[in-house]
């Protein structure tokens, strides 16, 4: 019966998505597609809790996003804020084959009778340390680099995980992704060649320049997520003189070009109040066009990495309640990877189903972005004959995964009696003594010197110890309050 309801469910908003592509411009036609949609969003939460994936007040989360998620398209339709290759990408490619289809179901098939279990849903891929700026605090320490991969490993990577997975996903980080070139070419022409796949790229965005823009407009399936530190003061007291300028003339061009683009913030101790602010809202989703932000909360990794930097956990809590404000009240595309854990069924790193692994310049695979600790290396992987499915099965991978089973995730239709707290859902930042344990046990390579230096400094572990106490005398009374399952056995994940 639950096989069936997901057959019909997704057939019927397959449909929605494919009207929109067609006819979504007109206004009646536009609304009546996003009320179905928002119907089949409902309906499906609206059954007896006892027949829940998940906890209610997670699937009401879950609910909220997704609602969030049909404004975004409705909102790119009504403002005609979509080139022709933008809307057959975000309609036909993002709604339809990520989010509806869960990319190639056969491909996801063979991988769990080969490794008995889902693969992962997405790939980040760093392809290059380079950047043209120098930010405080920068987690990848990026700056005048030369670190790169070739630009045949970088396709082969994709090529492995949209075909062994049936990814049709990608994140592109860096370094500064718009200054990788390898053999004359560059992510536009990657995510040209997979017309296919739906590609997010975050960047500083100063080197967008009208060709950029334009190019991005046609191509239509590679959507990019500017930096900001919230207003013009802290972007350049963090991102350098005149910055803040830069990104906003980006936007517009974006927005002339009818390119799908989104915001990246970061909260520090010192933006963290500010990054959410009606200003910051307005000015960025209203006046210049935003169609979607992530938050990221800085992590004491990186160049001249501190504790400093961080939000405070009282901070940590003000985050949670806004960002779901914003996506509850005003249905705000804002997914935040520390507070938004209940949509996401919580930590998402070390190629967990539904989750990610990262490969960064030198080709190194890490659990994420974040976690700058490698037990291998893509290019030793492919001489020797292996695929990335044997990046995927390292132990120190492995090991996350069976933490994340431990603390509550489960595959889609297995039963999660006792579910952790998904607000408190980072392996390295909320649960930094676990970590440890499982960085002694496997001994993963850091990828970088600071993330030695990080690794041997017994007054970094202790205040991230420190923070992740705190953090949860705040954030386990409200798990319990509002999400834990009213009875033993209730939710599944």
């Amino acid at each position: 019966m639950e096989q069936a309801r997901e057959v019909i469910n997704r057939a019927a908003l397959r449909t929605l998505t494919w009207g929109a592509r067609r006819a979504g411009r007109v206004g009646p036609v536009r609304n009546a597609l996003a009320a179905a949609a928002e119907r089949r969003l409902a309906a499906d939460a609206a059954r007896p809790a006892s027949e829940l994936r998940n906890p209610p007040a997670v699937q009401a989360d879950k609910l909220a996003m997704g609602r969030a998620l049909v404004h975004l398209a409705e909102r790119a339709l009504a403002e005609d804020r979509l080139s022709p290759a933008s809307l057959r990408s975000l309609m036909g490619v993002l709604l339809g084959d990520v989010f509806l289809e869960n990319g190639d179901r056969a491909a996801k098939r063979l991988f769990a009778a080969r490794h008995g279990c889902s693969p992962p849903d997405f790939l980040t891929i760093s392809p290059g340390k380079a950047c043209n700026l120098r930010c405080v605090g920068c987690y990848a320490a990026a700056g005048p680099a030369r670190e790169k991969l070739d630009w045949a490993t970088f396709e082969r990577v994709v090529d492995e995980a949209r075909t062994r997975w049936g990814t049709r996903f990608f994140t592109i980080s860096g370094g500064e992704p718009f200054a990788y070139r390898d053999e004359g070419r560059g992510i536009l022409d990657l995510a040209e060649r997979h017309p296919d796949c739906y590609f997010l790229c975050y960047t500083n965005g100063t080197l967008i320049d009208d060709r950029t823009a334009r190019r991005l407009g046609e191509v239509g399936n590679l959507t990019p997520a500017l930096s900001a530190e919230g207003l013009r003061e802290r972007t350049d007291a963090r991102r350098g003189a005149g910055v803040f300028e830069k990104v906003r003339a980006a936007m517009e061009r974006l927005r002339r070009e009818k390119v799908v683009f989104g915001l990246s913030l970061t909260a520090t101790r010192d933006t963290a109040d500010e990054i959410l602010s009606d200003e910051v809202v307005d000015l960025f989703f209203g006046q210049l066009g935003a169609m979607y932000a992530w938050i990221f909360h800085y992590m004491p990794i990186g160049r001249a990495f501190t504790l400093d930097l961080m939000p405070t956990a009282e901070q940590r809590m003000r985050l949670f309640d806004r960002a779901w404000e914003l996506v509850r009240e005003r249905r705000l595309m804002i997914g935040d990877f520390w507070t938004s854990g209940t949509a996401t069924n919580g930590c998402i790193a070390g190629g967990r189903p539904g989750g990610y692994l990262h490969v960064n310049w030198n080709g190194d695979v890490s659990p994420c972005v974040f976690v700058p600790y490698s037990p291998v290396n893509v290019h030793d992987v492919f001489a020797r004959g292996g695929t990335i499915d044997d990046a995927w099965a390292e132990p120190f991978f492995a090991a996350v995964r069976e933490w994340q089973r431990g603390y509550g995730y489960r595959e889609v239709g297995e039963a999660c009696p006792d579910c952790g707290n998904w607000l408190r859902p980072c392996l390295i930042r909320d649960h930094h003594e676990t970590f440890v344990r499982l960085v002694e046990a496997h001994r993963p390579r850091p990828t970088d010197e600071d993330a030695r230096a990080a690794l041997l400094d017994p007054a970094y572990h202790e205040g991230l110890c420190e923070f992740d106490r705190r953090l949860a005398e705040l954030a386990d009374p409200v798990w319990d309050e509002r999400y834990r399952p009213a009875e033993p056995g209730q939710g599944q994940a």
